[in-house]
């Protein structure tokens, strides 16, 4: 099933607000700022992650020192995933999580 617009605009947006709720919930040191689309996270040590929609292809794409990753909705399992990697979204944002703040974050409600 293709994404309509809306639907795209919905899920990204409710995967950025629930990205910044588990943040705000765990008491660790990442700075959110969100504008325009793009959620651009930045850690204690200076790394940054950006997410941003990209309208045109209904991806979401993550930016981060190790390259660009884009991630597609699989509505049948209900997440974003890398074709490029074979990672979801959570799979990869707790592994970037782990590594730059020494805590693992519960990320299954993106």
């Amino acid at each position: 099933m293709s994404l309509t617009e809306s639907q795209f605009h919905d899920l990204v947006d409710t995967t950025q607000r629930n990205l910044e709720d588990i943040i705000d919930a765990n008491d660790i040191d990442i700075d959110i700022e969100s504008s325009a689309g793009i959620l651009t996270l930045t850690f204690e040590n200076q790394h940054q992650v950006i997410l941003s929609r990209q309208e045109p292809l209904k991806q979401l794409w993550l930016a981060d020192r190790s390259g660009g990753f884009h991630f597609d909705y699989d509505s049948e399992q209900a997440q974003w995933f890398c074709a490029s990697t074979q990672q979801t979204l959570t799979q990869m944002l707790s592994e970037i999580f782990l590594t730059h703040t020494q805590h693992s974050f519960d990320l299954s409600s993106l």
